[in-house]
């Protein structure tokens, strides 16, 4: 169907990057040849241990604690279909599509490791969906992520058999139509193969990997915003001095201090401490005591901002980890080892480690909008401001409010993300008549990380604005090389606001604009190593 670029599947090299791509159709998907060889020997073997009689799980067994009843040989694969039927059980909002045809392919990525006993052809019918813009309807509500997200995942099994509904090129419509529509037949699925598509993580892993992109994004604007903000206010030099850090030397504190460096060297606004000594001794009066107009150190939202968005960026970089390495894992149970001469009963579908990072990301994003509701306020505040305007009202103050308005929304958002920080991760809930006794909430906990970097997006959106408002009261002429060169990037698209129009209409423009990919990729040179 398309001539655009693929990512080559093989169950090992799937970056966050390649399934936002295949999520949003900028990239098909194509399948290595290795790997297809590695799922076709997995399968001969397990047809081989089906064939000898073997009790192997969800094969001719049932599923869940009554794993113990053996089922004959001539229902196995009604067994598959079955269980998909009585697990698509899921309410709620669908999830995007784009995240759908993204789960779909992570689901992919993991099959063809070759562990999962499922035959080739199915394979083949995945990438031909996906290839063909096919994207499961996936409930957000239903899994508990410990068998893996079974209920989110039945839902993109029902697609495979074409039963249900599924988006096809962005359209919502019955599975079976869409798939006679894009030249495919429903799938028949044999043994294995229905609890191989279900029995695992790669919804909660797929959203995540939304989630953490997003997170990249959000960090290198905040990271912006930084230095707009020692700009505006003329902060002062030494807080982000290479010294200071090398003496608390965190990664992240590192990277984020030499990075806004970067980003404000040049810069005529910044305050040299060297040039302050004089300045201040100038202002000196008789008595014991006097008291300087000239600020001897910055508020903490402005001096500290390497220190607080160490964490953030180390914990991002940490749950990207995470993410990519249960996309490119063997998730499913039991798994089929035919070097190794072993079908392997376990608990890899466990979504443990998607769902600490998840809750982790919770409290990175958290941290990134109080720091930057933090600096709105600083802008906002007559009493802080340094001599902007109040509310950075560009008109008559009282007949016209300015910035009032806007930040409730800032303030609103960041106790949203304070709450959407307590973890889901902790809250095991047994369930399956005590067999999933301890369960994760992966899926959970990464809707819940997709919840709370919208609520950043709006708080950072709204800190941006306030910056080019207050920047078009201090000028621009002082401004750093790097942070001019944003300015140019961002002015074009903006105009002081005066009252004259609806708010929300620059927030929907502005949110749209920074978040945007082209966007993202021209800061790449000013924020290199936040990503």
């Amino acid at each position: 169907m398309h001539d655009r670029a693929s990512v080559t599947l093989d169950g090992y090299h799937l970056s966050i990057e390649d399934i936002i791509a295949i999520g949003v159709g900028d990239k098909g998907v194509a399948l290595d040849p290795a790997a297809l060889g590695r799922c076709a020997a997995s399968r001969a073997y397990l047809e081989e241990e089906v064939a000898r009689k073997r009790i192997i799980y969800g094969v001719n067994t049932s599923f869940g604690p009554m794993c113990n009843k053996i089922i004959e040989d001539d229902d196995l694969d009604a067994l598959q279909v079955n269980l998909i039927r009585s697990h698509a059980a899921g309410l709620g909002d669908l999830l995007e599509d784009y995240i759908a045809r993204a789960v779909l392919a992570v689901r992919l990525n993991t099959l063809l490791r070759g562990f999962s006993g499922v035959r080739v052809e199915l394979l083949h019918f995945m990438a031909a969906m996906i290839n063909a813009g096919i994207a499961p309807c996936i409930p957000e509500s239903g899994s508990v992520g410990a068998s893996g997200d079974l209920v989110h995942l039945a839902h993109l099994a029902l697609a495979v058999i074409g039963e249900g509904q599924v988006f096809y090129r962005r359209t919502l419509m019955p599975a079976a139509e869409a798939l006679r529509a894009a030249g495919l037949t429903p799938f028949r699925l044999r043994f294995k193969e229905g609890i191989a598509l279900m029995n695992g993580t790669s919804a909660m892993t797929a959203i995540g990997a939304f989630a953490v992109f997003s997170a990249q994004k959000l960090l290198r604007l905040s990271c912006v915003t930084a230095a707009f903000a020692l700009e505006i206010f003329g902060g002062i030099d030494d807080a982000f001095d290479a010294d200071l850090h090398a003496q608390k030397p965190h990664p992240g504190q590192v990277r984020i201090a030499a990075m806004i460096r970067r980003l404000y060297t040049g810069s005529r606004n910044i305050t040299l401490r060297e040039g302050m000594h004089e300045r201040i001794r100038q202002e000196q009066t008789e008595g014991p005591v006097f008291e300087t107009t000239i600020n001897v150190q910055d508020v903490y939202s402005i001096r500290c901002t390497p220190q607080i968005l160490a964490p953030v960026t180390e914990a991002i970089e940490a749950v990207r980890n995470t993410v990519e390495t249960e996309a490119n894992s063997s998730n499913d149970n039991p798994l089929v080892l035919p070097e190794q001469q072993k079908i392997i009963h376990g608990g890899n579908f466990h979504g443990q480690s998607i769902a600490f990072a998840m809750d982790s990301l919770c409290m990175a994003l958290a941290q990134m909008g109080t720091l930057s509701e933090r600096r709105i306020n600083k802008l906002l505040d007559k009493t802080l401001n340094e001599g902007l305007p109040e509310h950075l009202i560009a008109g008559t103050p009282g007949l016209t409010m300015g910035f009032m308005g806007v930040q409730y929304l800032a303030t609103s958002s960041t106790a949203e993300l304070r709450q959407l920080a307590n973890p889901l991760g902790t809250l095991s809930i047994s369930c399956n008549a005590s067999n999933q006794d301890v369960v994760s909430m992966g899926p959970g906990a990464a809707r819940k990380a997709m919840r709370s970097a919208t609520m950043a997006k709006h708080v950072l959106t709204v800190e941006v604005l306030a910056d080019l408002q207050a920047l078009s009261f201090r000028g621009v002429e002082g401004l750093a090389p790097a942070t001019r060169r944003i300015h140019e990037v961002l002015a074009p698209h903006f105009a002081v606001y005066r009252n004259e129009r609806v708010f929300h209409e620059d927030l929907v423009r502005f949110r749209k604009l920074l978040f945007s990919s082209q966007l993202f990729d021209s800061l790449e040179p000013y924020c290199e190593g936040t990503s």
